[in-house]
């Protein structure tokens, strides 16, 4: 398994930050990747709440996502599967200074040992768009 962990400050309460990370069908407004997110759940965001997502980099695909921790205003975790990875995705909303102190951890889990041996590839791409997109 592989791990890579990106922190930035945004400009915002913790509590506006996490209600806008938590409604998932938000992820297209800060990931380029991501054309549409879907709820398939009924309810809030919340522990169980499922959505299902359109990827189109790097190549189109349907996604699967599930809220698995759900601390307001401090915790959330995203389970699903992406493309060939099993993932969990973790966010730490901390106080700062002028906002709030997002780290946000992804955790893929290779289906395949050739994936074992590429996946550091995938981590140093998605670690650049990171930076560029959260700082939006």
């Amino acid at each position: 398994m592989d791990t890579s962990q990106n922190t930035v400050t945004i400009a915002r309460p913790a509590d506006e930050v996490f209600a806008f990370l938590a409604d998932l069908r938000n992820i297209m407004e800060w990931n380029y990747a991501i054309a549409r997110t879907v709820q398939t759940s009924p309810g809030p965001a919340g522990v169980g709440a499922s959505y299902r997502q359109t990827r189109t980099i790097p190549r189109r695909s349907e996604e699967s996502l599930q809220i698995t921790v759900f601390e307001p205003p401090s915790r959330l975790t995203v389970q699903g599967q992406i493309g060939p990875f099993q993932a969990t995705t973790s966010y730490l909303l901390e106080p700062a200074a002028g906002g709030t102190r997002l780290t946000n951890e992804v955790e893929l889990e290779p289906s395949s040992a050739l994936l074992r041996l590429i996946s550091p590839l995938a981590y140093r791409e998605s670690r650049q768009r990171w930076r560029t997109t959260s700082a939006r």
